[in-house]
Parts: C-alpha cells; structure tokens; sequence
C-alpha cells in the first residue's frame, strides 16, 4: 500500500436523479461524473445524495474510476436511499442504518418513508497503520416542507440529527478521522446543527472558515434581524456557502429565464444580482482524528485548509446547472509531527452538552409530536372500524338488492371501502405503533443526556 496521503480532498453533492420526475436526469448525472473526473484539485473521497438508480451509479463510476477506483451504492428503503460513496482508497467496511423516525407512508408525495433514508457509512483505509483510516458518513435528512415551528417533520430531522451525532461519536472514539457530509436539510446553528455539532465532536468546515456567515436566506426573518445588507450572488457563494436556491442555478430562475434556456440560448447570470433566496443545505463535518503525542497530550492530526462552493458548470449543451444543488467543497492537512495512537485503541472525548433549555426543547418537540400521533392513530383505527361497518353493510343490502347493478355497486363500495380501511388500520396499528416506540427511545436518550448535563452543570457550580 503506497504512503499515507498528506492531504485529502472531500465533495459532497445532491444531484438531483429523481426517476421519472428530474429533468434531463440521465444527461445531468453523466455530466456529473464527467466534472468530477476533470475536478482540479481531483477528490479523494466523494459523498452523493439523491442518486436513485444502479445506471446512473454506474455511470459516474464509469466516468470516476481512475481516480476513485472504490465505491458503494447503499441500498435502502423500497425505493432505495440514494447515496454513494466514492473513494481513492478502499473500503474496508460499510453500513447502511436507517433512521427510526423517517417520514410517514401516507405522504406518498414526499416519498421520505419509501425511501429509507439513513446513513451510509464506510470506513476507508489510506495506509497501513491504524490511524490511517478514515470514517465517511453520507446522509440526506428529511426535507422541511413547511417553515419552522410549523414543520411537521421537525421531530424527525431532529431525532435523524441526533443518530448520525452519535454514529460521528462513536468513530471519533476509535480515534479516526470522522467525516460526516451531505444535504442535512437545515440552516446553520439551527437546533440540527447544534445538536450535531455538541453531540458529537465534528465541526462544520464552512463556519471554522466563516464564523460569521448566514444562518439561512436573506429573507429569512433569522437574517433580517441581522440587519445586514442583501447579498449579491456571488457574495452568497464565496462567503456564505450558499449551496441550494441560488440565483447561479437554473433550476431555480425565474420563468422567463427558464423559457430563454428552453430555447436554447446560455442565460448569464449578473454575479452582482441580488440573491434573497439562497440558503446553505449541504455540508460537510470533520472530527480531527486526535491522537495522543508522546507527552501524553492530544493533538489534532487533521487540520482544515479551504471550503468552498463547487459543481457550479453548465451541461455543455443544455446549458442548465448540473443539480438543483451546487457542491460544498473542502481540503484537510495532516499534521506533520510524529504522533503515537493511544495504548487502548480509543480515546475519551470530553462530553459537551447543549443548553438545558435546549434539551427542554426536543422534549417538548417530542411531546407535540407524540400527541399528533396518538391522535392520528384513533382517527386511523377508528376509519378501519367504520369502512369495516360499511362493508358489513352492504354485504347484507345485496341480500335485499332489487336489480343486479345496485348489487354490483355495493360490491363495488364495500370492496373498496374494505381496502381503504385496511390501508388506514395498518397505517394506525403497524405504522404509528413503530414509530411511537421509536419516540420514546429518543425521549430516553434527550433525558438522559440532560440529566448527565445537569449534573455538569451542577459540578461546575
């Protein structure tokens, strides 16, 4: 195996690869595979969110495997996770663990629950010593359809926060290299963030850069208050990360831009055009992989060099932007100093612990939700019970059914109204069931973490 690399460069990218639903899906992930490729400085490990099928995998592969000879597609869900895994050095292992709360099966426009998103993880060797490997974790949270506080979904972007926090943990423990990357669906210091970056020791690259960019989109009401100026385009790509939602990108232009590159015509778009919607949703997250020198003392084997925005090209003829997203990008050093690994194979991280109120604030979170649930599941077993009555019903009109088409009818009804309770008894029974359990081990976990908080905190007092 040739030496330990002395630097590392990591990319992550949603790109985008809806089946049947994203435009130009298959031109758009080739092209993708071909910049990736061409990428100077080149990857070495590279994260993707949201490609959905084996042929578009392979294509990238294709396009990638001289230089990022090792990969993985995760298989998750019905429908599959959509993430990948690519890297210049093989993995030795790989997991795939879905998230215990993750959307709900009657959403079928939102698709969260069929997928089975998780976090793809794999553990990757640079060199012979145990210190040279490396732990990727690739994730795609549950979108927010709604604003916060009125995100229906927030309990389950939390509790996803709160796992792959623990994942990052674990592997920084073993005293590796921790990174965690992908489009986390949340904006800077929201309560996601914080959960991930107190729970865990990785830190997200573009704050250690720019501790002082956005906390969402200029027209956030996290922004105004702020009171800073609107940003331009380019200012959002060059100091506040702004990965999705863009001005640069095509797919979120205004429809008469849109009806300029259908014809065909390569729109430019003005660098200095105010950017009020553009927001930064992908990230990437490092733990430094400490180790103990010969004094005794941690040292930070890894360092960050440089973050930044990239996938920002066209399709060559399209003219389109390559994803919905644009990439986040960032360079870690290794320190050069001689460092010897802890005589026990595992390091004792400090603990860090959110605010109190913080920890209340997830319980409380916890808490609405649990009651949404339960309600929903009397409401769903109670639709069971009355399809159920209906169809009793009309089993016993037919008896009494004067022509042959008012019995087809009933039959008709009764059928169908059979079949739709069904689904809502299952939904009620099976589905909340689960993932009211799923809620009171995430309840456990916030509770018992607060109380070893409190207990610090009372210490320190």
């Amino acid at each position: 195996m040739p030496d330990p690399p002395s630097s590392l460069r990591v990319l992550s990218l949603n790109c985008w690869g809806l089946k049947f639903l994203a435009k130009w899906r298959n031109e758009r992930l080739t092209e993708i595979g071909n910049q990736i490729a061409a990428a100077n400085p080149p990857p070495d490990i590279v994260g993707l969110q949201e490609c959905w099928t084996q042929q578009d995998y392979n294509s990238i592969r294709d396009k990638t495997k001289h230089l990022l000879p090792y990969g993985k597609f995760y298989y998750s869900g019905i429908f599959g996770g959509g993430l990948v895994i690519l890297s210049r050095w093989p993995i030795e292992e790989s997991n795939m663990v879905q998230y215990p709360l993750n959307g709900r099966p009657a959403a079928v426009h939102r698709g969260d629950w069929f997928v089975g998103k998780g976090v793809a993880s794999a553990r990757i060797r640079m060199g012979e010593r145990r210190r040279d490997i490396v732990e990727v974790f690739c994730t795609h949270l549950h979108a927010p359809y709604e604003t916060e506080p009125h995100d229906s979904y927030i309990c389950h972007r939390t509790a996803q926060a709160w796992e792959i926090a623990k994942l990052m943990r674990g592997a920084a423990e073993r005293g590796h290299l921790v990174i965690g990357l992908g489009d986390f669906n949340m904006v800077p210091l929201s309560l996601a963030h914080r959960i991930i970056e107190t729970q865990s020791p990785v830190r997200d690259v573009w704050r250690i850069l720019h501790p002082d960019s956005s906390l969402g989109a200029a027209k956030d009401k996290v922004e105004k208050l702020r009171g800073l100026p609107m940003p331009d385009a380019q200012f959002n790509i060059d100091k506040n990360g702004t990965t999705c939602d863009s001005a640069f990108n095509s797919w979120r232009w205004n429809e008469a831009h849109k009806k300029r590159l259908a014809k065909g015509e390569n729109v430019t778009i003005d660098p200095s055009v105010p950017d009020p919607n553009a927001k930064r949703l992908d990230y990437i997250f490092f733990s430094s992989g400490e180790h103990h020198d010969a004094s005794g003392e941690r040292t930070p084997e890894w360092t960050l060099k440089e973050a930044s925005v990239g996938m920002m090209m066209r399709h060559p003829t399209l003219h389109c932007s390559l994803s919905d997203h644009f990439s986040i990008e960032a360079t870690l050093i290794r320190n050069p100093s001689p460092i010897a690994a802890p005589s026990n194979g595992t390091l004792a991280l400090p603990e860090t612990y959110l605010a109190i109120e913080t920890y209340d604030e997830i319980l409380a979170t916890i808490t609405k939700y649990t009651a949404r649930e339960r309600t929903q599941r009397r409401l769903r077993m109670g639709h069971f019970g009355f399809q159920f009555l209906l169809t009793v019903g009309c089993f016993v009109a037919v008896w009494w059914s004067p022509h042959n088409y008012v019995s087809f009818i009933l039959m008709f009804v009764s059928s169908l109204g059979l079949s739709v309770g069904v689904l809502e008894g299952l939904m009620g029974g099976l589905f909340v069931g689960s993932e009211l359990r799923a809620l009171r081990e995430f309840e456990w976990e916030v509770r018992n973490t607060r109380e070893r908080a409190i207990k610090r905190e009372d210490s320190e007092q």
